[in-house]
């Protein structure tokens, strides 16, 4: 039995797939969904900050804002209780460590993520998440 749902999505289509599943699974299991997006901001530790960075943060937190009240709603709309998390770091290590706070049943991730070097990027995303989590992970194929 899953009580507690964790889905990973980043906007992408495979993210969209696994937030259907997530909603499929719950609705089933009588569960909640928790669901993360993850602003990786390991890609630009090396660089100093600046405010250019600042504004690139802000854009990226403003899109998983958005990305996040998306999901917020369409888990709404199917009846099923719904929180939101939006963190910043290595988006593997970050789904792995919120899964483990909450208390999660299950991780449902996307295959991979938004297309071209994204696609090679966020697909690791999820091969870490695989082999790093104790928890139950499913991914959904796009």
């Amino acid at each position: 039995m899953f009580r507690k749902i964790l889905v990973a999505i980043d906007g992408s289509e495979p993210a969209d797939r696994a937030l259907e599943a997530a909603i499929k699974e719950a609705d089933a299991w009588n569960s909640e969904i928790h669901v993360i997006y993850v602003v990786e901001s390991g890609l630009f530790s090396s660089l100093p900050m600046d405010n250019t960075l600042e504004i690139i943060y802000s854009v990226l937190q403003k899109e998983g804002d958005e990305i996040l009240e998306s999901a917020r709603n369409k888990v709404n709309a199917a009846g099923v209780s719904v929180a939101t998390h939006l963190r910043q770091g290595h988006a593997g290590s970050q789904i792995v460590s919120l899964a483990e706070d909450l208390g999660v049943d299950l991780i449902i991730l996307g295959s991979h993520g938004k297309s071209g070097v994204d696609r090679l990027f966020l697909g690791s995303v999820t091969d870490y998440v695989v082999r790093n989590s104790p928890i139950t992970t499913t991914v959904v194929r796009s």
